[in-house]
Order: C-alpha cells, then sequence, then structure tokens
C-alpha cells in the first residue's frame, strides 16, 4: 500500500449525539510515552472524514459503547453507502500506484478469509488493544478456538478508526501476513458490533471495578494534565507561567515590576544560570527578582531550591509568605530555623521543596545532603544579606556553605543579594559570579541631621557636607525643654499621627523612655485617632501575656506609640508589627535590629543618636537604618534625621560621606573556629582526605580571595596546616598512615559527632564530659538534669545570678534534684553562702554554677508556660527568657545529633527528642500541633483551639473567611497565610509517611537471584 496515497484519504464519521467529550486534548506531551501512537501508525493509517464536510467530528473511541448516545449506525445506509464509496475508491488509487498490491487484493485464499477494511490493514496486533470487557471477551475466544468452535477464525477485530487515541500494546510486535480479499469496511462494522453485543463478558466483577476505577484515575490525571499544559505556558512571565505572574499581583498586591527588576531577569547571566551578585539599596525590591528565580527553579528546572535568611524570624516570615504559592504551584516549602528541620531532608519522587534557613541550618542541611551524595538535587542557592559573611562567627559559617556548594557541585547556581560594598569584586571572585548594581529606590531619600535646633541636609559635595535647610518651628516651655532637649517631640509631631515614624535608639531602655516621653507632651486628640483598633491591640497585648501587660505599652499604645526590642515576647513583637503595618500605630521607637529584621517602612526614620550601645556607627548600620525612610506606593519623598551632639559632628560628616565598608571573611575570627570546623567537616564529609587535598579546597574560600589582607603573620596553606595539627591534638581527627607517603586524614568519633551536631569546637570537649558524667547518675524523674545539659554555653555570660532568687529556687527543689545539683559540682551550701554575702573559700566552676542557674529558668517555664511569671520571679527581661528558651531547644537538637554518633550515650536519644520538642513549643501539649504552623504564636494557638481548631488538619481545611469570623481580631490576610501553611505543612507530613511507604515497598536492587 502507498503511504502517501494513504495519507491523502481522509473520511469523517458524522457523530449524531454530541454528549461524548473529545479525546484530541487528552494526548499531550504528557502523555506517557506506551499510551501514545506510534510513529508508524502517524504515517500509515488514515484520519476518517466525510467528502466535502467543513468541520470535523470525532469519532467514539473503543473505551465508548458504540450505542450509547448515538443513533443507530446500522441503519444510516447514507452513511454506509459513502463509506462503501471512499473504500472502493481508495482501493482503485492504490492499485493504479502499486500493481502488486492490486494482485493481491483480487487474489482469494484457499479457505476464502477475508482481510479487514484497507484502513485498518496496517494497525499493528489490533486486536491485543486496551479493549472494554466484552470486546476483550470476545477477543480471547478468537485466540482460544477450544471456547468456541467455528466462531471468530477470521482474523477481525472492531476497527480502530480513531488509532491515535488508543495505542497498541508496545511490546508485542505485529507481523504482517499476505493480503487476502479485503471484507468492506461496512462489513466488518456490523460483524463487529453484532459480536460485541452477542458475546457475554468473561471477566469477573472485581476486575471491571478495578478497570473502573483506574479509568476514572487516568481521567482526571489526564484533565490535570491538560490543565497544567494549558496554564503551563512556560515562557510569558520570564519564563515562567503566567499563573505565577496572577499569584504575584493576588497575593503580593504587585501589578507590574520595576525596570530594574525587569532588566536583572532579563540578563545574560541569568539566563545562562551563571552565579550573580546584585545589589541595591534597601527597600529597592531584591527579594522579588530572588523569588522569581526560584519559580523558575522549582517548575522549569525541577530542581529543589535554598533560600539562606539571617534570622529566625525573617525565615518565618518567608515560609508563611511562600506557603500559599507552594500550594498553588505545587512544591514544598520546608522551613528549617530553630529546632525545626529534618537532617537529610526527605527524598521526594514528585514534588520539589524549597528549602528556607537560618545561617545556621542552612549548614547543617548542606552537610547533610553532602552526606547522602544529595547535593546535586540542589539546582539554586539564594542568600540574602550576602554583606554577611563579614559578620563574625554567623560570615564564617556562610562561607563555609557557600565553598562547599562551589566545590562540589559547578551546575548549583548561586545568586547573593546585597547592600552595596565597597569590594564586591572580592565576592565576585570568591563565588565566580557576575555582579548587577542599580541605586533605584521607589521612593526618593532625603538625608538630613540635626544640630541645636536646625535641620541641615546631608550633601556630600558641599565642603562641610551639611547645607542649611531650615529652623525646627515648635514652641517649647521650659518643663518641655528639660526633658527634651533634642526636640524629638517636634519633629514627631510633624508626621504623626496621619503618616508613620520610627525613632532608632542606641540602647533596649532609651527606646522604652523616648516613648513615653513623646506620650507625655503630645495632645488629647491623639487618644480619638483609630480609638476602637487601639483599644483592640491592647486587649490582644493583654491575652498574649496570659492577663499581664506591659506598664509603658499600656501608657503609649492609646496614643498610638510602642517600642520595639528583642525584650518583647514574639507574640508582642508581632502584634505591635502588624498594628504598625496596618496603621494603628503611628510611632515606634526601636533598636537598630528592626532595621535588619522585618520591613516596616516610614514616612520619616529618626536616629536619635549615632551610637549603637557605646558603638559608634557603622556606615552598613546607617544605610540600613536611614534606608527604612519611604513608603512604596504611599510616600513620594522619604526622609530620614540623623540627631548629633557638636562632639560627634567631625566623625558623621565621615560617617555619611565615606565609601561603603568592606566586607572581609571571618574564618579567623575568634581564634580561627570557623578554620577549625570547616577543615573537620571537610575530612568528616569525606570531601577531603589528605593535607594537600584540604589546601586545594581552601583556594575556593573568601579567605583565600583576601589572603593579603587577612593573612598577615602566615601563609593561608601554613595557616591550614597548624589547623590541622589542633584538631589532631583535640582528637577531632586522626592521621593514618598508606601506602604513599601522605598520610590519609581521618575524623574520629568525636569529630564526627562534634560536626555533625553543629557543636561549637571551644565546648565539644566539655559537652562530652557533661553527658558522660549525667550517665553515672542521670535524674529521670525530672526534666532538671536533662535541661541542664541542653542549656547553652554561649548564654551563660549573658546573666549574672541573683544570689538571693538562686537560693529561694535552690530550697524549692525535690531532694534528688539538689542532689543533682550537688553531683555536678553546685551544692546547697555553696548558693547559701553566696547568698548570705559570706566569702566562699573553695572555688567553684562559673561556667556550672551559671548555667544551672539558667538551667532552673528553663525548668520553672517548662512546668509553668509563662512567660510573664518567670520574668518576674527571676528579674529578666521577657525577651532574654524566650531567647534563651528558642536558643535551648535549638542546642537541644544540636546535643541530640551529637549523642546519635556516639553508641555510648544512646539513652539520650528518645529523652531529647521528647525535650525538644517541650523547649520548642513550650506550651500545653494540646496546642503544640497548632504551633508547629509557621506564625502561629501561643496566643492565636489559644485562640483558633478554643474557636475548635484543635489539629493540624483543622487549620489546613478552613476557610479563611469562617477563620475571621470565629476568631477575633484576625484579619483576612492573616487568616489565608495560616491556612495555607497548615495545608503546606500537613501536605510535607503525608508526603512524607507516603516517602516511607514506598521505600519500604520497593524492591531492593540488591535481592540475590538464581
Amino acid at each position: 500500500m502507498n503511504v502517501d496515497v494513504d495519507n491523502t484519504r481522509e473520511i469523517v464519521v458524522k457523530r449524531v449525539s454530541s454528549q461524548k467529550r473529545a479525546r484530541d486534548a487528552e494526548r499531550s506531551h504528557f502523555t506517557p510515552a506506551k499510551k501514545r501512537p506510534s510513529a508508524v501508525e502517524h504515517s500509515t493509517v488514515a484520519q476518517i472524514r466525510t467528502e466535502g464536510s467543513t468541520a470535523t467530528e470525532q469519532c467514539c473511541s473503543d473505551h465508548e459503547d458504540f450505542f450509547d448516545g448515538y443513533d443507530s449506525i446500522m441503519g444510516d445506509s447514507s452513511f454506509l453507502a459513502k463509506l462503501d464509496d471512499v473504500e472502493l475508491k481508495a482501493e482503485h488509487e492504490n492499485v493504479c500506484f502499486d500493481p502488486p498490491a492490486a494482485k493481491s487484493i483480487i487474489k482469494h485464499s484457499r479457505d476464502d478469509d477475508l482481510t479487514d477494511s484497507i484502513f485498518t490493514e496496517d494497525f499493528p496486533d489490533t486486536s491485543l488493544r486496551d479493549l472494554p470487557s466484552s470486546q476483550l471477551a470476545f477477543h480471547q475466544d478468537v485466540a482460544n478456538p477450544k471456547r468456541q468452535p467455528g466462531v471468530g477464525m477470521e482474523n477481525t477485530s472492531t476497527p480502530d478508526i480513531k488509532h491515535s487515541k488508543q495505542p497498541p500494546v508496545p511490546a508485542l510486535h505485529h507481523k504482517k501476513t499476505a493480503s487476502k480479499a479485503r471484507r468492506s469496511m461496512t462489513d466488518q462494522l456490523k460483524k463487529a458490533m453484532l459480536e460485541n453485543a452477542g458475546t457475554s463478558s468473561k471477566v469477573s466483577k472485581t476486575a471491571q471495578h478495578k478497570e473502573a476505577v483506574m479509568s476514572e484515575e487516568i481521567s482526571v490525571a489526564m484533565q490535570v494534565f491538560e490543565s497544567v499544559s494549558m496554564e503551563g505556558d512556560l515562557g510569558p512571565f520570564f519564563g515562567l507561567p503566567s499563573k505565577v505572574k496572577d499569584l504575584i499581583m493576588r497575593l503580593k498586591g504587585i501589578q507590574d515590576l520595576y525596570d530594574w527588576q525587569k532588566a536583572c531577569l532579563d540578563l545574560d547571566s541569568v539566563k545562562q544560570r551563571k552565579n550573580l551578585i546584585y545589589s541595591l539599596p534597601t527597600s529597592g525590591g531584591k527579594t522579588l527578582v530572588a523569588e522569581i528565580l526560584i519559580f523558575k527553579e522549582l517548575l522549569c528546572r525541577k530542581m529543589d531550591a535554598l533560600l539562606i535568611l539571617p534570622y529566625v524570624a525573617l525565615v518565618q516570615e518567608k515560609v508563611r509568605g511562600l506557603a500559599s504559592f507552594g500550594i498553588e504551584l505545587d512544591f514544598m516549602v520546608e522551613e528549617y530555623a530553630g529546632s525545626k528541620g529534618k537532617f537529610p531532608p526527605v527524598k521526594r519522587r514528585t514534588k520539589k521543596s524549597l528549602y528556607i534557613t537560618t545561617i545556621e541550618k542552612g549548614h547543617s542541611l548542606v552537610n547533610s545532603l553532602i552526606e547522602t551524595n544529595r547535593l546535586d538535587s540542589i539546582g539554586l542557592v539564594v542568600v540574602d544579606e550576602l554583606h554577611m559573611l563579614g559578620d563574625g562567627s554567623r560570615g564564617a559559617i556562610l562561607e563555609m556553605t557557600l565553598a562547599k556548594v562551589l566545590y562540589i557541585n559547578k551546575n548549583t547556581q548561586i545568586i547573593g543579594m546585597s547592600a552595596t560594598l565597597g569590594n564586591i569584586r572580592d565576592l565576585q571572585r570568591f563565588l565566580k559570579a557576575e555582579n548587577y548594581t542599580n541605586d533605584f529606590r521607589p521612593v526618593e531619600l532625603k538625608e538630613y541631621v540635626k544640630l541645636r535646633d536646625s535641620i541641615y541636609e546631608v550633601d556630600p559635595k558641599e565642603e562641610q557636607c551639611f547645607k542649611f535647610s531650615r529652623l525646627l518651628d515648635f514652641k517649647y516651655s521650659s518643663g518641655m525643654q528639660k526633658m527634651d532637649p533634642d526636640h524629638i517631640i517636634a519633629l514627631v509631631t510633624e508626621v504623626i499621627p496621619q503618616q508613620s515614624c520610627l525613632i532608632f535608639c542606641a540602647t533596649k531602655k532609651n527606646c522604652e523612655n523616648v516613648a513615653a516621653m513623646i506620650c507625655r507632651y503630645l495632645e488629647k486628640n491623639f487618644l480619638v485617632h483609630k480609638q476602637k483598633e487601639k483599644a483592640t491591640l491592647l486587649a490582644e497585648l493583654k491575652n498574649s501575656g496570659n492577663g499581664s501587660l506591659c506598664p509603658v505599652l499600656q501608657k503609649t499604645v492609646p496614643y498610638g506609640l510602642a517600642y520595639h526590642h528583642s525584650g518583647l515576647t514574639s507574640d508582642e513583637r508581632k502584634l505591635v508589627e502588624e498594628a504598625y503595618s496596618s496603621g494603628v500605630l503611628c510611632l515606634l521607637a526601636c533598636t537598630s535590629t528592626l532595621a535588619a529584621g522585618v520591613n516596616l517602612p516610614a514616612r520619616r526614620v529618626i536616629l536619635r543618636s549615632p551610637y549603637v550601645g557605646v558603638d559608634f556607627l557603622k556606615r552598613s548600620q546607617y544605610k540600613q537604618m536611614v534606608g527604612r525612610a519611604g513608603r512604596a506606593g504611599i510616600d513620594s519623598v522619604g526622609e530620614s534625621i540623623l540627631i548629633l551632639q557638636e562632639k560627634d559632628k567631625e566623625m558623621v560628616k565621615n560617617l555619611v560621606s565615606a565609601p561603603m565598608e568592606k566586607c572581609y571573611s571571618n574564618l579567623l575570627h575568634d581564634g580561627s573556629k570557623g578554620l577549625l570546623s570547616l577543615i573537620l567537616s571537610l575530612i568528616g564529609l569525606n570531601i577531603t582526605r589528605t593535607v594537600e587535598q584540604v589546601t586545594d579546597f581552601m583556594s575556593g574560600t573568601l579567605l583565600s580571595v583576601q589572603e593579603t589582607q587577612a593573612c598577615q603573620q602566615k601563609s593561608l596553606k601554613e595557616l591550614t596546616v597548624d589547623s590541622i595539627e589542633v584538631l589532631k591534638q583535640k582528637g577531632l581527627i586522626e592521621a593514618l598512615s598508606t601506602i604513599t607517603d601522605e598520610p590519609s586524614l581521618q575524623v574520629t568519633r568525636l569529630g564526627k559527632a562534634t560536626y555533625k551536631g553543629s557543636v561549637d569546637l571551644s565546648y565539644c570537649d566539655i559537652l562530652y564530659r557533661d553527658l558522660s558524667k549525667g550517665l553515672e547518675g542521670l535524674l529521670l524523674n525530672s526534666f532538671l538534669h536533662l535541661v541542664y545539659l541542653v542549656t547553652p554555653y554561649d548564654m551563660v555570660s549573658q546573666s549574672k545570678p541573683d544570689w538571693m532568687l538562686y537560693f529561694t529556687q535552690f530550697t524549692k527543689l525535690s531532694t534528688a534534684e539538689q542532689k543533682m545539683a550537688t553531683t555536678i559540682g553546685v551544692p546547697e551550701s555553696f548558693v547559701a553562702r553566696k547568698a548570705a554575702g559570706q566569702s566562699v573559700r573553695k572555688s567553684m566552676d562559673a561556667l556550672v554554677v551559671n548555667r544551672l542557674y539558667l538551667a532552673l529558668v528553663l525548668y520553672s517555664l517548662l512546668r509553668e508556660t509563662s512567660l510573664w511569671s518567670i520574668s518576674d520571679r527571676f528579674q529578666l527581661t521577657r525577651g532574654f527568657v524566650q531567647t534563651l528558651l528558642s536558643s535551648a531547644s535549638a542546642f537541644c537538637s544540636c546535643v541530640l545529633h551529637f549523642t546519635e554518633e556516639l553508641e555510648e550515650f544512646w539513652a539520650y536519644k528518645a529523652l531529647l527528642t521528647e525535650l525538644t520538642r517541650r523547649l520548642t513549643y513550650c506550651v500545653q501539649t494540646e496546642l503544640i500541633p497548632l504551633m508547629e504552623v509557621a506564625g502561629v504564636m501561643e496566643f492565636r494557638a489559644k485562640q483558633l483551639y478554643n474557636a475548635g481548631y484543635k489539629t493540624l488538619a483543622h487549620l489546613a481545611n478552613a476557610d479563611p473567611n469562617v477563620l475571621v469570623k470565629k476568631v477575633e481580631n484576625l484579619f483576612k490576610r492573616q487568616a489565608s497565610q495560616i491556612v495555607a501553611s497548615a495545608k503546606m505543612l500537613l501536605q510535607e507530613k503525608a508526603e512524607a509517611l507516603q516517602e516511607e511507604v514506598d521505600d519500604l515497598l520497593m524492591l531492593p536492587v540488591d535481592l540475590p537471584s538464581v
């Protein structure tokens, strides 16, 4: 048969009923290979169309009953006549083009067997296609003549007119027999339908049910694939589906991107997946570009992504914000902060994951992926605040993380967001990255300084750096002048209450004093502005403190003012931030940490003094603070005013005109702790095994790029060799002799536990000693002993014991608990002497004594769960107690990983797992499932529980509109974020369990065989 001719013959079967759905859309590039038609079928099988018809109708599939929804095809003589005419015409043309074929058409076999129509002759083994049960039984009978002698012996089947929608079983091969006289299409249709109708099904009910269920599942899956293929028009929005643009508009309220964002996303370096550092002023919109690149990695390249943020609060905020995108776009959002995060992460077969981590957790995550040979699953690493490479020990950890990714996986793209730096080229060399810089700000920023009662505009081009702008016009009484010599009241009343203002103060106490002082001299009409909303805020603050309310906030909130620093609890900070963002509060007196944390812009930013604590401001800190001035979409201009004294004038000139600071490696910070930790993990993870390999790795660090400036006395190679010797002396690594001259380096058991637990090298030997001593008489009828073992060593120096309080709490301990305290080195007699002010002859270990004091704070908190009562009892700020709690939960997680690597500490594993959980949430047990959701604090968890949302499943399936009505003072946006976060968490847990099931049921690849 001539293929060219065959392709030109097209016949349409007219459908009388339109009830059956079209099948063309059901085969797309998502269709599994075995369900697609073969190339042979595409080229040899003709489509059926009616002559002269202008519109093509779809033919019914073999999966559809010929008689359901159709008029009788047998009675349509006009159709059958047309079918015969077309077939005869096709036969004639085939004979003309192919003489041997013409001879075979008129030749009959001895048995007078008839072949199928010319339109189905070349179908590969049509009898073995997926058929309805009645047809399947019929063909089984044909294959086995003993069941029905004399019936169905001819090689016929239901004509597969819609062949491209119902492919053959690919594993079987069709051997074409000699051509015989063909049965006409009319006869074939009649015969096939009559035999189908007359054949009883021998398929069991169970099989039929399974077939029906499978068909339904396939139908649903195909509909999903169709919707994905239609919506997944990868390209309209910077290579992403247009759905992403719609989500950004709906969830973030962003109508369009800034020009610089479009230019950055269209960079060749971005399109070619090169590493990139982009630098812009604060509030320039850097984060959105990173999120779009993350979406591209997850959706287009189908790779996991890692987002590293500097603070826990930022991680939680980002998890809440991106959970809705994950639900809509079908990827996982996983939180790695504090004690949260699984190492190694769950290996997902279908969905891709976005890991949002702190700097420390990001390093542990990368280590776990390297250890399991899965680092290549990370396609993109995004680092916010890349300039934090120069921030002490945290900067060292960030450098370790990036250096490992660069060394092991060359295909992982690294994107860094940074403030403008003076030595950005060093970072470019380290990351092998290109740089994009823009000075764009959505709102113009004007910088001023205030000296006495005059305001000067900052202009570095001026000789004196300052240009006179105006005099302050505010009438001060003598009493006010004494209370407010810096004219803060005059500056703030120019903008509040209609607009917002931030006042950055040098200390936490100064924040509270400034807020209280301003309230004292504000007019009474400030009390009326948004009075109802402020009353609601006070009620929420009181509820969050279990009935307790900060006296300063009680005075300031009615005026629309509040303070914001680490002394507040997480609940209080969150409530204050939300009230400020919504306009209920118009002024915040805050410390510099707010500038580096959540984005809370203001019309005017006032710097109370050019100091942070006792240290003079750095230029990067100054730029970060003033960068909060100007609210995009609200203000046309933002103002910053730095209050200075005459004695600081020259230093401030240098501050506002100095070039941007430089970022230097911190691997040598604090006695080369970073370098030691890096080398230990390199050897433990088998990244390097010899001194030469370690040296080679070090050449790829930021420290190597800056070796000239950083390594003044010794070269980097010498420092590396010295560090290896230090690790040997500490018993963390050992050198094994090999056949070659160079010995092989290997971690000891203690070394492996140290790097896997992310334990500070300064404390690893002390921790091992404490845990070993604890095993000798571990107190199990109380949490006190375990709490002591996980009290962070680095928090001890931040608080000095109140000896009278220490003694009071000590005497309240049980006999067993007091005995435990004596065992670790703190007898009651010692505490009693200190409380009485008497001298103690025998010296005691100050680390142990102070650590037990903090352990008593934590122990009291675990028993009572009331942050307010504990902070009052121990005369500590609420913020410090909460910081202690979160640090203890994170360290407890580290100690757990530490003990898992040491067999002698097997008893701690189960105990520390439960303790980690309790320290993480520190609430009544029934509230823990709700507090696992990102952004749900204790107060909100209580509200949700009392409203009937008692489990994660309740929250995940909640309607945000109903939630807003059920829970007091909950906004729609907050409710939507809570529901999305709950859905994501529930999905994450369910998929983790499913992955575990799949692993259990998977056939072992190394299963022995005969």
